[in-house]
Parts: C-alpha cells; sequence; structure tokens
C-alpha cells in the first residue's frame, strides 16, 4: 500500500472549556485511535514526518497543547494533571473512548499523567524521549526556570532574533548540505518564544516540571500502576536534552515493556529517523493487544504497592533518588 501523502492530513479545532484547541488528524475514524502528543514548545507538526505512515493502521489523533502551535494561549493551569485532563476531554469532545497515547518530551510526562489519572482511557503507552523518569535535564531548560527568566527572554528570543534566524535558515537552505532534524526543530520551537503570549505560557510550564536542581516531577513511582500495559520507549542515543540512561532505568522498571534506542537521533527521533520510528511503532500496534486497567486492578495494585513498604525503596518502580530530590 503506498502511504497517504502529508496533504491527506487534515487540520481542524474544537473549543474546550472557552479555549481553541488545534489538532491534526489523519486515518479511517473506524480504526484504533493513537494520540501523539508533542514537547514543550513544539506543536503537532512535530509528527508531520511519520503521520502519513502511521494514518494507514490507525486513526491518528495529534493535538497542539494549550500555549503550543496554534492552540490558544491563555495565562491558565499549564501543570502536567490539567494538560492530560485537556487530552481526556479533547478525545471525549471527538466521540472516543481510549487511545494508545504516544508523548514526545514534556507530552511523555502528560502521557503518564493521563495514564494515571484516566487509567481506563489509556490503551498503550509509547515514551520518546520522555520527561518525568529522572532528574537530569539540559541546562538551558533548568536555567528558564530560574527567577527573572522570564524578563530575559524576551531579549534572547525577540522578532529580531527569530527573524535573523530565518534568514540563516534561509542561507542555509542553499548550502549543500542540511541541519539534522533534531536541530531545525529545537530551532522552530525557540523561534516561537518570540511570540509574547507563546513565551508566557512556556514559562508557566516549564516551571511546573522542571526547578533549577533538574526535573522535579517524576513519574517513575507511579510505573508500576501501567507495568502490565503495553509501553514502548524510544530514546534518542544522542539526546542531550533528556539523557538516554532515563529510558534503560524505566524499562528496567517495567518489565514487560519494549525498548528501542536510535543509535543516529538526538531528542526528536520522529524526526532523525521517521521511516524506522514510524516501522517500531505500526510493529507494536500490531503484535500487542490494547490492555485497559479497570478500577478492581487499580485498587488491587495500589493496595500491593502499599503493602509492599513505607519507604521508598520498597515501592515499585520509585527511584529512591528522585524521591529524596
Amino acid at each position: 500500500m503506498t502511504a497517504p501523502g502529508r496533504d491527506l492530513i487534515q487540520h481542524a479545532e474544537v473549543v474546550l472549556h472557552g479555549h481553541r484547541i488545534t489538532y491534526r488528524t489523519a486515518g479511517d475514524p473506524a480504526l484504533p485511535v493513537l494520540l501523539l502528543v508533542h514537547g514543550l514548545t513544539s506543536s503537532s507538526a512535530t509528527w508531520d514526518p511519520v503521520i502519513p505512515a502511521l494514518a494507514e493502521h490507525a486513526h491518528v489523533i495529534a493535538p497542539d497543547l494549550l500555549g503550543h502551535g496554534r492552540s490558544d494561549k491563555p495565562e491558565t493551569d499549564y501543570s502536567l494533571g490539567a494538560l492530560a485532563s485537556l487530552l481526556r476531554d479533547l478525545l471525549e469532545r471527538l466521540g472516543h473512548d481510549r487511545a494508545t497515547v504516544a508523548g514526545h518530551s514534556l507530552g511523555g510526562g502528560v502521557v503518564l499523567q493521563f495514564a494515571h489519572q484516566f487509567h481506563d482511557y489509556a490503551e498503550r503507552l509509547v515514551l520518546v524521549d520522555s520527561g518525568g523518569l529522572g532528574r537530569e535535564v539540559s541546562p538551558a531548560l533548568r536555567a528558564a526556570t530560574l527567577p527573572g527568566a522570564e524578563f530575559v527572554l524576551p531579549v534572547i528570543a525577540n522578532t529580531h532574533v527569530r527573524d535573523a534566524g530565518v534568514g540563516v535558515a534561509n542561507l542555509l537552505s542553499r548550502l549543500p548540505f542540511r541541519l539534522r532534524p533534531s536541530v531545525a526543530e529545537a530551532l522552530r520551537g525557540y523561534a516561537s518564544l518570540a511570540d509574547t503570549p507563546a513565551r508566557s505560557a512556556f514559562v508557566h510550564t516549564v516551571r511546573s516540571v522542571v526547578g533549577p536542581g533538574g526535573q522535579r516531577v517524576s513519574g517513575r513511582n507511579m510505573l508500576y500502576l501501567v507495568a502490565d500495559r503495553p509501553t514502548l520507549i524510544v530514546w534518542g542515543a544522542l539526546d542531550t536534552i533528556i539523557p538516554v540512561s532515563h529510558a534503560y532505568s524505566a524499562h528496567e522498571a517495567m518489565p514487560g515493556s519494549r525498548l528501542e534506542v536510535f543509535e543516529q537521533s538526538r531528542h526528536f527521533p520522529h524526526q532523525d529517523e521517521p521511516t524506522r520510528f514510524a516501522a517500531v511503532l505500526l510493529d507494536f500496534l500490531a503484535t500487542t493487544d490494547p490492555v485497559v486497567v479497570d478500577r478492581a486492578t487499580l485498587r488491587a495494585r495500589l493496595a500491593a504497592g502499599a503493602d509492599a513498604g513505607a519507604g521508598p525503596e520498597a515501592r515499585p518502580g520509585l527511584d529512591p533518588g528522585v524521591a529524596a530530590g
């Protein structure tokens, strides 16, 4: 079968709680739903290289999270819980009961929160260079949480800098070499901060999950709740934003999970190696059965976690170092 072109990706929007949420969609609505969640400063456009191939076997929905892309950027709650609730409400608004949920970077943290808050909506999990699995994160993100960052960003990420960046990008486009997709995607995210509402949303969002010492929100203590739900972990071995060591530790904490490390990729493996990424994800969908955690199972797991002991070392999936931090 010939993969559908990017022109088959539809752009749509809905209004949720008074805010406009834009999203991309592709594939037959009768197929199982695959929800793709982008990362910080990014948008649903990050998934464009893989959506056509994925849409052959799934109904793909890729939203612009609130504060990102073409969605509204209000002064509001940008915590993981609020963003997870937004995803649940979007699925309900579009008439879907459940989905395989895939998240990149910040989106991975949102997906973990989604699976915890709305355990009966998530059939499978896909974590791509995911946040929320360890303390380490790039110095640039930690710096954005420091006092006064909101006053510095308008200087280093203004329209003049953005326009200069566009000029450099146009120059590079005429040279015989190309920027790595991960680098180009990071530059696009940086350029988006020239927009004042987007910049404000960025500061609120990053401070909700990162502190000067690194990531301060950890999903590792909840991994045991989703331990038998099919989970795919994909990571770029060359990631300098969130280290690949987080992938190995998460895989160890979830014995039934699959781990795919892309040796030639940085923080955006779906951009750096889109053909391989789509093939890995489609194989995961084809060779696993969806698992929905019901309330009885959730209660049993919570009880088992409590019975394992009160200390962080005894609770399944919890990293004592992260808990102490």
